[in-house]
């Protein structure tokens, strides 16, 4: 794994700032249209520094929405084990620090026998502030 600490080429900045300003998670193109006069002018340097932030940790992707958050625990182990809870009504991301959770995780085989290498797992439900706005 690449250290956190690395120093970041002038496009993986541009890029992770834009991702660290937002809220929710953002796409590729989302992300390409905000730092066009910035610099970075085709889908592939996007791509190229979404994967390095990935490797790095500074990131995730959000499978289900094909997407990115910025990385919240400064102590991530790995890019390639992951946990977030996803609000389906306004699509809010959480990541999961769960150190029983991932204990079970690091230890877990399936039926066959296989030991996972990684994960990227997303719980699905209403977050709090939702569940208040439902009730009202």
């Amino acid at each position: 794994m690449i250290k956190k600490n690395k120093a970041l080429s002038k496009n993986q900045k541009l890029v992770l700032d834009f991702i660290q300003r937002n809220k929710k998670p953002v796409k590729a193109y989302s992300i390409l249209s905000s730092v066009q006069k910035k610099g970075i002018k085709a889908p592939p340097q996007v791509y190229r520094a979404l994967d390095k932030l990935i490797e790095m940790g500074k990131i995730h992707r959000i499978e289900s929405q094909n997407s990115f958050v910025a990385c919240n625990t400064s102590e991530c182990e790995t890019p390639h084990a992951t946990a977030f809870s996803i609000c389906s009504d306004c699509d809010k991301v959480s990541e999961i620090n769960d150190s029983k959770l991932f204990k079970f995780l690091l230890d877990f085989r399936d039926n066959n026998g296989v030991k996972f290498a990684g994960y990227n797992l997303e719980f699905f439900g209403v977050c709090k502030s939702c569940e208040q706005i439902q009730k009202v």
